[in-house]
């Protein structure tokens, strides 16, 4: 069987991260990177894939030749190339590409990869505008038209970790509405010292200072994987000093009698079974640092679960919202490459 070949547009955070990832995974030796562009400069780029401030020095060799980033035992060519269209996808082949610069977020912008030769594009953010369709890994991946879903969105690290949870309490005590809140690490989308920000006052301030309370996306964009739940998930984030791993606090009000025992057994046996790569279950004592690096999507922590009134519960999980969400992105490329 050939290789899918993939390529990243934009190797910051979520970029390099990919890469690490994919060097890691034992159930991804068919995939391969062929291509990476990037307007930084390739020398400091190998730098910085070869030492990460937060996930340490990467165990594989990285050196540049030309403009071939090998690393590992596998090369990529590195290009710096600002418009889409231009890349040079057809000539590498390229099956997937993982549009990483948080810029080609319409439907239209993403389709210059596939002008300049790429067979499908995903997303490493939600979409902006209509035509792009959401998959979660252990959610649903199944509503994937290889056919029609040119370009498809790989959702936010947050709604990697809330589908999964919302989906198994759905399924198993059927979940009428919840309030979210996300005690998210800051992110480039911060400031590091007070100074304008686009969008948000709060963001302006310094995000290594100061818990910092702004918006997010994911409770909506649930709706948009599980179509029952659409409109009745609502929340916000709250930044903290932290650089990674943060923590979901999930409220729900359900429709069947729940207790502590029955959600922390109903979650456990899940994340054994159909969801074991995407749900881990925890009734250790944990704080963020240990779940820095853990590949799950969504880690349970069971000894948070609270409940009142047997139809309102409260439910915790971590995610490390580069790790898991990298991992879900390099193995939703190999999962629609498979498809295609």
């Amino acid at each position: 069987m050939s290789k899918i070949r993939v390529a990243i547009n934009g190797f910051g955070r979520i970029g390099r991260v990919v890469t690490r990832c994919w060097l890691d995974d034992p159930d991804l030796p068919d995939v391969e990177i062929v291509g990476i562009n990037d307007l930084a400069d390739a020398e400091q780029m190998a730098h910085l894939l070869r030492y990460d401030s937060v996930h340490g020095r990467f165990p594989h060799e990285v050196r540049l030749e030309g403009d071939t980033l090998h690393i590992g035992t596998h090369a990529a060519r590195y290009t710096s190339i600002a418009d889409p269209a231009q890349l040079p996808w057809k000539e590498l082949d390229v099956d997937i590409v993982l549009e990483c610069t948080g810029l080609m977020l319409k439907k239209e912008l993403a389709q210059k990869h596939l002008d300049a030769g790429a067979k499908r594009v995903l997303l490493s953010a939600p979409p902006k505008g209509e035509g792009v369709p959401t998959i979660v890994l252990g959610v649903n991946e199944k509503t994937f038209d290889p056919a029609s879903d040119l370009v498809v969105s790989n959702a936010s690290c947050t709604t990697n970790c809330l589908a999964p949870l919302a989906h198994v309490l759905h399924e198993e005590f059927g979940m009428e509405r919840g309030l979210m809140v996300t005690v998210h690490s800051y992110t480039n989308d911060q400031n590091m010292h007070d100074s304008p920000h686009k969008k948000d006052w709060r963001r302006a301030r310094a995000g290594g200072l100061s818990m910092i309370p702004t918006s997010t996306g994911a409770a909506k964009a649930v709706g948009l994987v599980l179509p029952h739940l659409k409109g009745r998930l609502s929340g916000y984030a709250v930044r903290v000093p932290t650089p990674n791993v943060s923590l979901l606090d999930l409220t729900v009000q359900t429709r069947d009698p729940v207790s502590v025992e029955s959600i922390n057994e109903a979650v456990k046996r899940r994340s054994n079974s159909d969801l074991d790569k995407i749900l881990r279950w925890t009734d250790e004592p944990l704080v963020s640092r240990d779940l820095l690096g853990d590949p799950h999507s969504c880690i349970f922590d069971s000894l948070c679960t609270q409940v009142a009134d047997d139809h309102l519960a409260k439910v915790v999980a971590w995610y490390d919202n580069e790790v898991g969400y990298s991992y879900r992105l390099i193995e939703l490329a190999a999962y629609v490459g498979r498809h295609i």
